[in-house]
């Protein structure tokens, strides 16, 4: 009889201690890094000719059909040689953008995009406040005064994005599942983002080749100078 007993007593202990066991196991998955179950996603870009492509986007619309929102930033797009660098910056709804001027002339940064119409006027040095960029899609950038200056600021309701340079760009910590996947270049041949779609698992790299068809760059001359200096 004492034998049964203390069977029943250990079976009974072992029954206790599987919810703790469980909820045990449930804090110690929770207490790893999320990047124990992240993947990435990197991309090769190459234009017509084979060679690397700058100022694309990579970005992710929806992981297993599902969007999340994205989360606003501060960044900036600079002026430097009478250019915005860079040529192309990719942020999310809800970001403010500073436009620094590192040139020795004054710049006058405008757009007329439907997804943010806004100027900042003359101005060098740092403005005082940056601009709110608050919905998403393509703002296309120029300068009142130098015709020839052109860049793009691309805003993304996703937080899973990244800017391409020298051909390469990678989007890390991504929840496993099926990517929904555009590219976006200013200069696409057809116009539109390039839609792909691509499973990922978890812990995993996943690399996506592309080579895209790329309109020549517009070119604009630039405005005379005026004695030394041009404004």
């Amino acid at each position: 009889m004492r034998t049964a007993h203390f069977v029943l007593k250990t079976a009974a202990f072992q029954l206790a201690a599987v919810p703790t066991l469980v909820a045990a196991l449930c804090i110690a998955a929770l207490s790893l890094p999320a990047s124990a179950f992240a993947a990435t996603l990197t991309l090769k870009l190459t234009d017509q000719d084979g060679a690397a492509v700058d100022d694309a986007v990579i970005y992710i619309t929806t992981i297993d059909g599902r969007h999340q929102a994205s989360m606003p930033q501060t960044v900036d797009v600079d002026q430097v040689n009478e250019m915005f660098v860079p040529h192309v910056r990719a942020t999310t709804v809800g970001s403010l953008v500073n436009f620094p001027n590192s040139d020795h002339v004054r710049h006058h940064v405008y757009s007329f995009s439907e997804a943010k119409t806004f100027e900042v006027p003359l101005y060098s040095g740092v403005p005082a406040e940056p601009t709110l960029f608050d919905k998403a899609g393509l703002v296309t950038l120029g300068c009142n005064i130098h015709d020839h200056m052109l860049g793009y600021i691309l805003v993304l309701d996703t937080p899973w994005f990244a800017e391409v340079r020298g051909g390469s760009g990678a989007i890390r910590d991504l929840p496993a599942g099926e990517l929904a996947i555009e590219i976006w270049h200013p200069r696409l041949a057809s116009g539109a983002a390039i839609q792909r779609t691509l499973t990922v698992g978890a812990n995993e790299t996943a690399t996506l080749t592309e080579q895209v068809e790329l309109r020549p760059e517009r070119t604009v001359r630039r405005a005379p100078r005026r004695g030394s200096s041009r404004y």
